[in-house]
């Protein structure tokens, strides 16, 4: 009960923190939608039992045990934000292959990666972890090329400038652009 507990507020707080970046980058009514499959049963049972007290995934101790991540499969497969939900088959190299993101799932891609940079890091967290962790992890190499670029542009746009900049030039530019 004491891990279902932790992980349900876990969950809320990193969820709570992407609404209020979503809404920041003006995107708010798309936040209130992120990661509502998080309370699905297949996810959140599952988080449950491999929750450990919010200092790493619990997705990353369920593929440890059975090599595989059932509530990662299921999350990515139904939202949009995560660059792995952007993946089809491509009949000219006859393989899977990166689809742009559309903009508005990038900004939300963005928020969640700051918002869960503030929740695993606490009061370590700086600007520069979000640009951090995304350098150190392999998804630019699985994440179309236009979408690797832009994400690693905003991210070192929040290192360097700011999060108010980084922020502002989301709602004001990029999302007006429709495009990048």
């Amino acid at each position: 009960m004491a891990n279902a507990l932790g992980h349900f507020k876990t969950i809320t707080k990193h969820r709570h923190a992407v609404i209020k970046h979503c809404f920041k980058a003006g995107i708010g009514f798309q936040g209130l939608r992120h990661d509502l499959s998080k309370y699905s049963p297949v996810e959140f049972i599952n988080g449950a039992k491999y929750y450990s007290d919010g200092k790493r995934s619990p997705n990353e101790a369920e593929r440890l045990e059975k090599g595989y991540s059932l509530a990662w499969l299921h999350h990515k497969g139904r939202n949009k934000h995560h660059f792995e939900y952007w993946q089809d088959y491509n009949p000219k190299i006859k393989k899977n292959a990166p689809i742009k993101m559309p903009v508005n799932y990038l900004v939300e891609m963005f928020c969640d990666r700051v918002a869960a940079s503030k929740i695993y890091q606490k009061e370590n967290y700086t600007d520069a972890h979000p640009y951090e962790y995304f350098k150190k992890g392999m998804a630019a190499t699985y994440m179309h090329e236009e979408t690797a670029k832009k994400l690693e542009e905003l991210l070192i746009m929040l290192r360097d400038e700011g999060e108010d900049k980084t922020f502002d030039y989301i709602k004001n530019v990029l999302l007006k652009q429709n495009d990048y």
